[in-house]
């Protein structure tokens, strides 16, 4: 039994180095997780890639120019015959060369709004995906602050684990020196030294969890995964939070539901967009051109050299009068496709309101339970001390002792567990009500 409590002493001195660590506070971890989350960066490059797409420069807006220029050569045999056939001329090797070069300028003045409607799809995209990226942002702030809670939750379970192994061994030297003297049986040394070894190997397991969990924050940090790391466990809650305001505030502000109204006006200029096909198109097109010719000449009047330069201009107007239908049914799914939208809204709304009175129960009876918990610690806590006395004064036995041990350690880890579930609850709450990234109270 010796050599067990020696086995496990030894892989708690090997298997966990104590280092360290920086106190991370919430203010910290935000501000770290907002510049290195992998999720988060993706975010914003994407948010990068739309507003390039929102850009004067993607909207048809702007003319076009583009610049012609070239050059043939040929080397020919030629003969002439004159009507009157009088004279007769055989020419070999007759060279010319051509040179052009042009400039020119194409720029739609009308085509049945497609363009006025596409520019207004791309900032209505840009938009969305703003929205997204805020979503983004939410979901990683709530996947922080589970882990960094987490983290929170072992480290004081860690406490009251290293707390209660302590009490153990101390009973155990109490057992032994008891037994040495004849004042008390082996059994009790050997409860004691069970009670020491699970009390051993559950401080060796919330090591590990603790240990994992902080891998899993430093993930979400977007830092090495062994850096070392403490958090504050001290948490505050709101009490300003009233469940009509939340209501009113998520029909306002949920990322979720902005998302849906957005796509509905996406769905609207998509409408627009196909009906610009029932719609003509004008255009307007310019060139700037330069041409010269030169060739040997073939007779006395062959014109041996030209030179041509000099600025063209056109509008041009095409109207598909009917193409078949196509435009008719993309119109029609269009439409079908915007009243999906609104359906959806529709169902997002009721869901919402779901979640919100859901959540908002939820992190009621998680206040009521910490309030709850904590009151049971004291009384455990108080129930413990006694226990501890009569023990010492042989008034109870190792069991009755043992047995009120347990019930304040699974007390405190009750009311550990309680302390951040219902922070969780409350940060899931403003995340609803869409105050997640403005709230100051982690």
């Amino acid at each position: 039994m010796r050599n067990t409590i020696g086995i496990i002493f030894g892989l708690l001195l090997t298997s966990y180095s104590f280092h360290a660590q920086e106190l991370l506070s919430k203010e910290k971890a935000v501000e770290l997780t907002l510049e290195n989350n992998y999720d988060i960066r993706i975010t914003k490059n994407n948010l990068e890639t739309a507003k390039n797409n929102k850009s004067i420069y993607n909207s048809g807006y702007l003319p076009t120019v583009t610049g012609n220029a070239g050059a043939n050569y040929r080397n020919n045999d030629s003969e002439a015959e004159f009507t009157d056939s009088s004279f007769n001329n055989n020419n070999t090797g007759v060279e010319s060369q051509t040179y052009n070069a042009s400039v020119g300028v194409n720029y739609t003045l009308f085509n049945g709004f497609n363009r006025s409607n596409t520019f207004k799809r791309l900032k209505e995209s840009y938009n969305l995906t703003e929205l997204q990226a805020r979503q983004v942002m939410e979901n990683t702030l709530i996947t922080l602050f589970i882990a960094y809670y987490e983290v929170g939750r072992l480290t004081e379970n860690e406490s009251t684990q290293k707390q209660a192994l302590t009490i153990s061994k101390e009973r155990l030297k109490r057992a032994k020196y008891s037994f040495d003297y004849g004042q008390s049986t082996k059994l009790e040394v050997l409860n004691a030294e069970v009670d020491v070894n699970n009390d051993s190997i559950t401080y060796i397991d919330i090591k590990r969890q603790l240990n994992n969990a902080k891998r899993d924050l430093n993930v979400v940090l977007g830092r090495k995964v062994n850096t070392p790391v403490a958090v504050d466990t001290n948490v505050l809650y709101r009490e300003d939070l009233v469940l009509n305001t939340i209501l009113s505030e998520a029909n306002a502000n949920n990322a979720n539901l902005l998302q849906s109204q957005k796509n509905i006006e996406l769905s609207k200029l998509d409408v627009k967009i196909n009906q610009s096909g029932w719609m003509p198109n004008v255009s307007l097109t310019s060139s700037y051109a330069w041409n010269r010719n030169i060739s040997d000449p073939t007779n006395r009047i062959s014109l041996i050299s030209s030179t041509q330069t000099g600025l063209s201009a056109g509008v041009n107007l095409s109207w598909n009068i009917f193409d078949g239908g196509r435009t008719k049914t993309n119109v029609t799914n269009a439409r079908i496709a915007l009243d999906t939208q609104e359906i959806r809204k529709n169902q997002l709304e009721e869901q919402l309101e779901r979640d919100v009175n859901n959540a908002w129960e939820t992190y009621q009876n998680s206040l009521f339970s910490l309030k709850v918990q904590e009151q049971n610690v004291q009384t455990n806590k108080l129930n413990f001390e006694r226990s501890n006395e009569r023990y010492k004064l042989g008034q109870i036995s190792s069991i009755d002792f043992r047995q009120a041990q347990v019930n304040l350690i699974n007390a405190e880890l009750s009311r550990n567990n309680a302390k951040y579930v219902a922070k969780n609850a409350e940060l899931q709450l403003l995340q609803l009500a869409g105050n997640l990234l403005d709230n100051k109270n982690f």
